[in-house]
């Protein structure tokens, strides 16, 4: 038996996005930006903790809570990677892929949480 979560497309893709976001995040701390890199770890780590947790809510209502707090830490995330660039510590390049990942996320995670609540 599994968590429901563990059937979603959207957890699965977070989680393969979660994990390269910490690569990323381990440049910071290469750099001896601890902070930098505790920041995007806590908002990579939360989205796909909150579509995990929300999914083991009890109305589509509570757990489509849960997936807009998972797509907003999406967006913190872009924001972390537009200062990651401007210290230098990804690309431009880096940036625009990784943004392209989770915008595309955002969307995935908009429809389903729009499925749940009509």
């Amino acid at each position: 038996m599994n968590f429901r979560f563990e059937s979603l497309d959207i957890w699965k893709e977070s989680i393969d996005l979660t994990n390269i976001l910490f690569d990323i995040a381990d440049l910071a701390e290469e750099k001896k930006k601890y902070k930098f890199a505790e920041q995007l770890n806590g908002a990579a780590l939360s989205i796909s903790n909150n579509i995990a947790e929300g999914s083991g809510s009890y109305s589509n209502k509570d757990f489509a809570n849960f997936l807009n707090i998972s797509r907003r830490s999406i967006f913190e995330c872009a924001n972390i990677l537009h200062v990651y660039e401007k210290r230098r510590i990804i690309t431009e390049d880096q940036r625009l892929n990784l943004n392209d990942k989770l915008l595309e996320l955002s969307k995935k995670i908009h429809f389903f949480r729009k499925s749940l609540i009509n």
